[in-house]
């Protein structure tokens, strides 16, 4: 058995931050998790506030680790590495010198740059393509590099502490990293010595890295204005990051891990060559993993990273289909219109009829992502009669997070020259993937199987798997042939994954999919009435 050892995961999401420790076989033991502020200054503006996240973060780790010892757990002294797993895209820009946000974080689907990437395309040769041969990205809303822009364009304090040369900038991994790692004056927040990195699979929704070479591309940033002194370096996924410093829990504890949200999953549900996830969270994030070959989109897919498990190791490279809203739907149904009173109601409400009356609803909230790339797309609602209920539009709301999903699946194989026969397997996660209604009507709607993983927490987990090949708790052939949950004694407890298999005739699917489609297009160019 060894002696005892734990990995702790921080997972810090679009809208709640969670730290889950992992014992040596990779099973979670303790966990805590805390929802932290959304903020709408206007409409189609999302922020958030920096140093609440960085707050939500300790209570997090030092509640985990409570539980953890209230459990019996020997953690005291055992902990041998943390990793990070972040939002993506989330821009942080802060002072050197004081460690203050010089404004508010803003969130990956906020589209307050709509003018600066209508202007950009305008001037690039190529529009809204022209990076992508280098970077793999289109021209959008969603990625840091416009919000950058619009931070040193439209917020004084920005431009004056860039000027001076006491700014930086990160995604959310950097903002905590450097957090982590900076070391305090007199226990004054002074900053002094923070690890200033980014890891390359966040540096990858920048718009602004090199994909083939995994460094920041200067004729990019010298044509987006953006100056390369604030940029953190880039650095693997797994590897000795630094120390949390004194004052934080778990001091001492080397950060040895970091993944964008979507890469830790891909990790997590051990995605080799071929095969592909699907994460139902805030937004749904479909990759598939086409190895160490970087294979570029016809199809308004993004060309991204997979994973790179060690500085020396080969990057993994992957298609990714990007969902702006997918469980945000569920929260709008509970939150906005009121029809549920917690999200876990939808699936009751929703098999409470046989389909959906002919209705479909399109969550295009602030635009439409991949596989349209519509950012004046706004939310519709087609087929209402006078037959149509709430369970209906609960239903609907369920099946549009499927119908998005199959869109990028069908983009995704036809870039990768890859099939959806009766062999390919959708391996899904996040918190939405305990729907079984919503996994049915995925496999249905797709016409594939789909497959639940006994822990469907596989972002946080994949975050703890590199943090712990770092420092030597387990191999990578461990993790990706299972062998460290075959370790797990007898009688442990152990939930096995849960299959779902279509259950409609292909002429209903097409059908269905083909009125979808009509749907999304009445969705397009609402913005201005919105």
């Amino acid at each position: 058995m060894g002696e005892p050892a734990f990995v702790g995961a921080i997972d810090q999401g679009t809208t709640s931050t969670r730290f889950l420790l992992y014992d040596r076989h990779g099973k979670p033991v303790a966990s805590h998790q805390v929802e932290f502020s959304q903020i709408y200054p206007h409409a189609g503006w999302v922020e958030h506030n920096p140093r609440e996240i960085l707050e939500t973060v300790k209570v997090c780790v030092q509640e985990t680790y409570e539980k953890a010892k209230a459990q019996g757990l020997p953690v005291d002294g055992n902990v041998k590495a943390i990793g990070i797993t972040n939002q993506r895209e989330t821009t942080v820009i802060w002072r050197k010198s004081t460690g203050l946000p010089l404004y508010n974080a803003i969130v990956w689907m906020d589209a307050r740059t709509s003018a600066i990437c209508r202007r950009l395309e305008k001037e690039l040769p190529g529009g809204r393509l022209h990076f992508v041969k280098t970077t793999g990205l289109p021209i959008s809303t969603y990625f840091s590099a416009t919000k950058l822009i619009w931070l040193l364009e439209s917020v004084p304090e920005v431009k004056s502490a860039v000027e001076d040369g006491d700014a930086l900038f990160g995604t959310i991994d950097t903002w905590l990293i450097w957090n982590l790692t900076r070391k305090l004056k007199n226990g004054q927040e002074i900053a002094e010595g923070g690890v200033h990195v980014t890891d390359c699979s966040n540096a990858a929704r920048t718009l602004l890295m090199d994909l083939s070479t995994l460094e920041w591309h200067q004729p990019t940033l010298k044509e987006l204005g953006i100056p390369a002194v604030i940029l953190p370096r880039i650095i693997s996924n797994a590897e000795y990051i630094g120390t949390v410093s004194e004052g934080w829990p778990l001091a001492g504890v080397p950060i040895a891990g970091c993944l964008g949200d979507q890469h830790a999953a891909t990790l997590g549900q051990k995605c080799k060559r071929g095969q592909a996830k699907s994460t139902y969270g805030t937004g749904c994030f479909i990759v598939l993993n086409t190895g160490e070959t970087i294979v570029p989109s016809n199809h308004g897919l993004l060309t991204t990273i997979s994973f790179k498990l060690g500085p020396e190791a080969p990057t993994q490279y992957a298609l990714e289909g990007s969902i702006a809203i997918a469980g945000a739907a569920v929260q709008w149904l509970r939150d906005s219109l009121g029809i549920i009173k917690t999200a876990g109601e939808i699936e009751e409400l929703a098999n409470s009829v046989e389909n959906t009356g002919g209705l479909y609803f399109v969550p295009a909230f602030n635009g439409l992502f991949a596989p349209w790339w519509k950012d004046d797309a706004r939310g519709v609602m087609v087929g209402i009669s006078r037959f149509t209920t709430k369970a209906h539009i609960a239903r609907a709301v369920l099946e549009s997070l499927c119908f998005q999903a199959k869109d990028v699946l069908t983009s995704m194989h036809s870039d990768a020259s890859t099939n959806t026969d009766d062999n390919f397997v959708l391996r899904v996660d996040g918190g939405a993937a305990a729907n079984n209604l919503l996994l049915q009507l995925q496999a249905d709607l797709l016409g594939s199987t789909v497959v639940r993983p006994a822990d469907i927490e596989t972002t946080a987990k994949g975050a703890a798997y590199a943090a712990g090949l770092t420092v030597g708790l387990w191999t990578e052939q461990e993790i990706f042939e299972d062998k460290l949950l075959s370790e797990i004694p007898d009688g442990h407890p152990e939930a096995k994954a849960t299959t779902f298999h279509p259950d409609i005739d292909n002429n209903e699917r097409e059908k269905r999919h083909a009125s979808w489609c009509e749907a999304v297009k009445r969705s397009f160019a609402l913005a201005d009435l919105s």
